[in-house]
Order: structure tokens, then sequence, then C-alpha cells
């Protein structure tokens, strides 16, 4: 079965009360519709990363957070993880907003998922 790595925009896209941008109501609805279609032909993974963000914030938009990830694998945060997190910074010149969007990409290539699934690395799309 194939692994999805799920970055926190997918967490809070899939539970938050819709919005009022038409973008981001439409990747709320999106991601509803990915998490109910094609959650169950992959096998899904979070790290301690995306738990410190989503722990963050409203406590019942939080709550709501922790429970729709609730019995996912949880990635470590381990050496790997932090020396790409290193070199990406190091080599790829991007600004320091950017650095959240490295942390998830580096859980993803460290433990080698076949998939990222996020609504918010747009620094390495279009670097």
């Amino acid at each position: 079965m194939e692994t999805v790595y799920l970055e926190t925009t997918i967490v809070s896209y899939l539970v938050a009360y819709p919005g009022r941008d038409l973008i981001v109501s439409a990747h709320q609805q999106i991601t509803r519709e990915w998490w109910e279609m094609a959650r169950n032909r992959f096998k899904l993974f979070i790290s301690e990363a995306v738990l410190e963000e989503i722990g963050a914030g409203d406590l019942k938009a939080s709550a709501r957070r922790r429970k729709v990830v609730q019995g996912l694998p949880i990635l470590e945060l381990n050496k790997d993880v932090r020396e790409l997190v290193h070199n990406y910074e190091r080599f790829l010149g991007l600004p320091k907003r950017a650095r959240a969007d490295l942390v998830h990409i580096s859980f993803a290539v460290s433990y080698e998922m076949d998939y990222l699934l996020t609504w918010n690395c747009s620094h390495m799309m279009n670097s």
C-alpha cells in the first residue's frame, strides 16, 4: 500500500468550518472529498510537527483536528529529518517563512513516503 504524509493544512481543512474565501472553501471541499473517497487506498502518516501545529489555536478546533488524526502513525523528529531541514535551508535559499514547509518535506523524504499531501508548500512548488 502506498504511503501518504499528511501535512497540517490537510488536517485543518478537513475539520474547519466552511471558509468565506472562495479558494479556501474549495480546498476544504476537495480535502473532504479526498478523505471520503481516497484515504482508504493509502497508509496515512502524520509527524510530531503536525501534532504540534494542530494543537495550537482555538481549543475546540484543536480538539477536532486531534480527533481526526487519532490512531494514525506518528513519524518521529529524528536526526535524519533534522539534517535534511538543515541542508534544504542551506542549499535552497528559501525565505524564513518556508521553514515549516521544509520540516514537512524533510519528514516525507526521510521516511520515504510515496506522497506528501498539502495545500501549503507553495515555496517548494514555485522554486
